[in-house]
């Protein structure tokens, strides 16, 4: 055997090894997810309805926060709460008319605009003593009826961090049912698989809360990260404090609904991974070998993980090649990869999304498969740069 094909052999060997532990890892979840129970419950008379401060960053959105802040003021939560929109570059009119609602608007002005530092400007600004819990929404998300209730029930059950159910509003385009498969999927194996195994859920940005006091110590010194999510998830794991998912919490979110958003939604989204795995794989194996912190490790496992798209275009890829290389593992080993890879995905998405419609969108699948692969090459130049998804959709969802 020549050097090079000795190197092929190893490529190829080293290959199926990262990619079997893909395998292993969401199939091992993907069934852990059905085992799940939320395991809160109110307790009367010590149920409180404590006041929750509804924290709104929004960037350039314009064409959804007033639908937003509008449905969140008219919440029916039983207990006091205020809705806050941190204004960033927002029209005069959508400011004006934000305040004739109700809600309160705080205006920030950064040289380079991120949703960690307009949190943290915000709740810096803030009475910590009178909202002991705040929650966090994107400007295009819509809480679900009692989503605040839920909250406050899951805080009166001890926990201080509380990650909602983010499902879709908008199934409209292929696309958009793609991403909000996606989306569900992910639920199943990084919060309701994770949650069913003792490990904390994944935080995702928008429909989280916090105890009040705690998330200001989080976002302390936050810096210019686009990532914000991935940041605070791995500074409340390194604390040891877990996050609960609340799989019957919704909020509602608008997926993307066409291929050039997609591109640049995971661009951002793989650029933030890269950095994330940069900065904190070290850390990961300290608090594994030396603190014991199983899921802060977990958290940097995660991040080792390709995206879903991206993982069955290369197994199927490579499945194919496999019937005419006389090198590395066999057909049939890539062909089990791919069956069962598949599987663990179609075992976490939710009965509901098995209609005609998920059929016509898995037709878009090798369209996605190069958005995502043009994501991964712009990644590279996008660093640590905060790149705006814009969101135009008004909820058609069923509230």
């Amino acid at each position: 055997m020549s050097i090079l094909e000795t190197v092929i052999q190893v490529i190829l060997y080293v290959t199926a090894g990262y990619l079997a532990f893909h395998t292993v890892y969401l199939l091992f979840f993907a069934v852990a997810g059905h085992f799940y129970k939320e395991g809160i419950k109110a307790n009367k008379p010590i149920y409180k309805n404590r006041p929750i401060c509804v924290l709104i960053p929004a960037y350039k959105e314009d064409a959804v926060i007033l639908e937003t802040a509008q449905k969140a003021l008219k919440h029916n939560y039983a207990g006091d709460f205020r809705v806050v929109v941190i204004a960033d570059q927002l029209q005069a009119f959508t400011l004006q008319t934000l305040r004739s609602l109700g809600a309160e608007v705080i205006e920030v002005h950064f040289e380079k605009s991120t949703k960690g530092k307009a949190l943290r400007y915000a709740i810096d600004l803030l009475p910590e003593h009178i909202y002991p819990i705040a929650v966090i929404l994107d400007a295009d998300n819509i809480m679900s009826d009692g989503f605040l209730n839920q909250v406050d029930i899951a805080f009166d059950n001890g926990y201080r961090v509380v990650q909602g159910h983010r499902t879709a509003k908008n199934v409209d385009t292929s696309f958009a049912l793609l991403d909000a498969c996606n989306e569900e999927v992910n639920n199943h194996i990084f919060r309701k698989g994770h949650r069913a195994v003792g490990l904390s859920s994944a935080l995702i940005g928008s429909g989280m809360a916090f105890e009040f006091t705690y998330l200001k110590k989080l976002l302390a010194d936050i810096g210019e990260t686009a990532g914000e999510d991935k940041e605070l998830d791995i500074r409340v794991l390194r604390d040891k404090v877990t996050i609960h998912y609340l799989e019957t919490g919704w909020v509602y979110d608008e997926k993307v609904s066409s291929a050039q958003v997609f591109t640049k939604q995971r661009t951002r989204w793989i650029a933030t991974q890269i950095d994330f795995v940069g900065g904190h794989l070290s850390a990961g194996l300290y608090q594994l070998l030396f603190n014991g912190n199983v899921a802060f490790f977990d958290k940097i496992v995660q991040s080792l993980l390709l995206p879903r798209v991206l993982l069955m275009g290369i197994l199927t890829g490579i499945t194919f090649l496999s019937i005419f290389l006389p090198w590395g593992p066999s057909f049939l080993f890539w062909f089990s990869l791919l069956i069962l890879t598949g599987s663990a995905l179609l075992i976490a998405l939710p009965k509901r999304f098995y209609n005609k419609q998920l059929w016509h969108a898995l037709g878009n699948l090798p369209v996605a498969l190069k958005a995502m692969s043009i994501a991964l090459i712009r990644s590279r130049k996008a660093g640590n740069t905060f790149i705006h998804t814009p969101h135009t959709s008004t909820s058609n969802a069923k509230l």
